[in-house]
């Protein structure tokens, strides 16, 4: 096994003593401004020799830290977890922020169809997945919403890029109740499609209009003959 060399050395001890994830171009910088490139090869091969040990070195959202293998995190809890449920409408707007951020509130509300209560983003604000970015400069300036690193280490993605498509969710049948849903609808709009229940007529307006002009009154069964 080849012994890393002190770039690498440096760097895991940065790391490990770091209060929060840190950028190649930091690690840089912290190191006396050694090359991007050197301390980018160095994180990769460090990430290598950590592959499968109890401790991993991962990147998430361009920054790097260490953390505990995911499939031994039952050995390090000791208290049971309360486990906190995002409601549906929090999941959806966290999604619409996920695929389609920066947006607004009012541009979130747009695409669900729905109004969305302020305490919906409060939530996702207070679990640190979504944060406030600006402001959108149109009449207005509403408030824009992005996604955070926080979202991206908790679902384990190295970028938004990793995110789903819609082949994916497909395959993983979480779109069904939605293509189901659009089917049932549009049966619905067929079997309420109006119908005409008058029997069709079949006496000639000609007629009628000559028997009118000759004097004629149509016959009246329900009449009874005079002598």
């Amino acid at each position: 096994m080849t012994a890393p060399d002190d770039m690498q050395r440096a760097i895991e001890a940065t790391l490990f003593a770091a209060e929060e994830p840190m950028s190649v171009e930091s690690l840089a910088t912290h190191l006396g401004d050694a090359a991007v490139g050197d301390v980018r090869e160095a994180l990769r091969a460090l990430a290598e020799t950590y592959g499968g040990r109890g401790i991993e070195l991962v990147e998430r959202a361009k920054k790097w830290h260490f953390q505990t293998a995911p499939d031994l995190a039952h050995l390090l809890r000791r208290e049971r977890e309360q486990v906190r449920k995002l409601s549906r409408a929090a999941t959806e707007v966290l999604a619409i922020i996920a695929y389609h951020e920066p947006v607004s509130r009012a541009e979130i509300e747009s695409i669900r169809g729905v109004q969305t209560a302020k305490g919906t983003l409060d939530v996702l604000m207070e679990a640190g997945w979504v944060r406030a970015a600006g402001r959108r400069e149109v009449p207005g300036r509403p408030v824009i919403y992005v996604t955070t690193p926080d979202f991206l280490a908790h679902f384990g993605l190295s970028s938004r890029k990793d995110l789903p498509g819609l082949d994916e969710l497909k395959a993983a049948g979480l779109l069904d109740p939605v293509d189901e849903a659009f089917d049932a609808l549009a049966d619905g709009e067929d079997e309420s499609a109006p119908e005409d229940a008058r029997e069709p007529d079949d006496s000639d307006p000609a007629e009628d209009a000559a028997s009118t002009a000759a004097g004629e009154e149509p016959a009246d069964e329900g009449a009874e003959n005079q002598v």
